[in-house]
């Protein structure tokens, strides 16, 4: 067998170890908190103030959700899995050569099946009230808002690869908060404009949902 056959073998059956699968399920349940928190915030603010789309209180309230929810899934599952609950910090944790890309290909799934049924979830018991979906502002280009989206990801995935930088030593309660600080910080500057979702599983899980119900309304998680 060929040493690069046997590299690629080697990888997978270090991704389906127990410890392995013990990583996808704190990815699966960090994700799952992160989304019901990140939506069921957007869904209580057009339930407390039926203007939320207008209201300035209701993009504090998501960039506030953000910062919570991704600082406490971080602190966590970090020792466990990592606590990406983004496929953009899985891909940069496998271009990195941190994770392998088996590993990666499974955290994927998981933040994926993860999105949709938090989205389900909030979907059924919360009845007469649409899951919100990201809106673009009609300031904004498509072009316009992928690259902002793309910058502010960016900017999100530069901040847990530098609190994760070994040299740092272990991960601090501090560098998790800083991590949720600036995923508010990026909700705060392209919310109106582009949502300031930074997360390609929450999108396609809300897109999904979207087009499985039938429904054509877009309700943006922030103004």
């Amino acid at each position: 067998m060929a040493p690069s056959s046997v590299t690629v073998t080697a990888r997978f059956h270090e991704s389906v170890t127990r410890n392995a699968l013990r990583s996808y399920l704190a990815e699966f349940i960090s994700t799952f908190f992160y989304v019901i928190v990140v939506v069921g915030s957007g869904m209580s603010s057009r339930k407390l103030m039926p203007d939320a789309s207008v209201n300035p209180t209701s993009l504090l309230v998501a960039a506030i959700a953000n910062a919570f929810a991704l600082s406490s899934v971080l602190y966590i599952a970090w020792d466990i899995s990592g606590g990406h609950v983004n496929p953009a910090v899985t891909f940069a944790m496998a271009v990195g050569g941190h994770i392998s890309v088996p590993t990666a290909l499974f955290y994927w799934v998981a933040q994926l099946i993860a999105s949709v049924m938090a989205c389900l979830v909030l979907r059924v018991i919360v009845v007469g009230m649409h899951v919100p979906t990201y809106t673009i502002a009609e300031e904004m280009t498509g072009f316009g808002a992928s690259v902002l989206e793309g910058i502010l990801t960016f900017v999100l995935v530069y901040s847990v690869m530098q609190q994760g930088d070994p040299r740092r030593g272990a991960l601090s309660a501090t560098g998790t908060l800083v991590v949720g600080l600036i995923a508010g910080a990026n909700v705060l500057a392209s919310g109106p404009f582009s949502g300031g979702s930074m997360n390609p599983a929450l999108l396609l899980a809300q897109q999904q949902l979207q087009a499985l119900s039938g429904t054509k309304q877009c309700i943006g998680l922030d103004p």
